[in-house]
């Protein structure tokens, strides 16, 4: 076998991905009321996997008169399970980085958060691509 090639380049070849990053997807369930007719959203998680994430841009948008950060990601995940029930009412979670306790009593769920922007079931058989984008919020 010494002409074989490297079991690393032949995956390469064949059209191995890094899916590296860990993500979770949730769906807006229901609105609870918090008391003095307030209300607040409820997220239940509908699918973790992985996925390959490319950074697409950055930018500024002022919101309440302050330059707020965004980042904006294009993501491929496999079209398997749950993944057709996502949609651009969902939100995606990094499960490797940010608020490990969530963002506080109201929403628990660990990992930062984006909101979906895109999403293409489409064009292929195999996979989803998906635009997100870092919260304002």
């Amino acid at each position: 076998m010494a002409g074989a090639m490297p079991r690393s380049s032949a995956r390469r070849g064949r059209g191995f991905v890094a899916m590296r990053q860990r993500v979770a997807f949730d769906r807006p369930d229901q609105v609870a009321s918090t008391g003095l007719n307030g209300k607040s959203r409820v997220w239940t998680e509908i699918r973790t996997c992985r996925a390959e994430v490319i950074y697409m841009r950055g930018s500024e948008a002022v919101e309440a008169a302050r330059l707020q950060g965004r980042a904006v990601f294009k993501l491929r995940i496999r079209k398997m399970g749950t993944a057709l029930d996502i949609d651009t009412g969902c939100r995606m979670r990094t499960l490797r980085h940010g608020l490990p306790g969530g963002a506080g009593e109201a929403d628990p769920l660990p990992g930062t958060r984006y909101d979906v922007r895109e999403v293409d079931a489409l064009s292929d058989r195999r996979w989803i691509y998906l635009v997100v984008e870092s919260s304002l919020s």
